[in-house]
């Protein structure tokens, strides 16, 4: 068979750009609109520059994630131990545990002999908390925003911008990698 010289995408008059399926090194990429194409050097250094910054942007967005995390759960388990009047001393009710081990537990009123250390059995999730679920929401959209934003820009195929993304999320990683929870990945 023989193939004329047509290429598999339609090129009508109205002004369509095929997607390269290939990595180029073309300047004049656009990234995310047409106003926004590098038409000179410094221009396309700017939007590599940009990039680079974008990308670090976001792994500090999941590194503030991790540390909040860290500081909600903080606050959850500080707020597991109420002290109710009328109620029996902690000690009696860890001795009467079935699931606990025996050991000593220290009071504010002094070490308590025999007595059961509990352990949680399964890690259940913390109650819903308006004031911690919404701020999580909004940090998470954030991030998947900046995420897609940068997986778009990966997207044009284009070296240089492809190379700023990935230097970015390097020296994001190396400035703040150590505050991120590997539990999340």
């Amino acid at each position: 068979m023989s193939h004329s010289g047509h290429s598999s995408t339609s090129s009508g008059g109205s002004g369509e750009v095929a997607m390269a399926m290939v990595f180029q090194n073309i300047q004049a990429t656009p990234l995310y609109s047409d106003a926004w194409t590098p038409r000179s050097n410094g221009a396309y250094a700017g939007t590599c520059i940009f990039l680079i910054v974008f990308a670090i942007i976001f792994r500090v967005l999941m590194a503030a994630k991790a540390l909040l995390e860290q500081r909600w759960m903080a606050a959850a388990m500080a707020r597991r131990y109420v002290v109710v009047a009328g109620q029996t001393p902690e000690a009696e009710r860890v001795l009467a545990d079935p699931n606990g081990s025996t050991g000593t537990l220290v009071t504010p009123q002094g070490v308590e002999e025999k007595v059961r250390v509990v352990h949680r059995a399964a890690s259940a999730p913390m109650p819903w908390r308006f004031s911690v679920d919404l701020p999580r929401a909004a940090l998470v959209m954030v991030i998947v925003g900046v995420g897609y934003l940068l997986m778009l820009a990966v997207m044009t195929m284009n070296v240089g911008f492809f190379m700023s993304v990935l230097a970015g999320v390097f020296i994001g990683e190396l400035a703040v990698g150590r505050f991120i929870q590997m539990e999340e990945h």
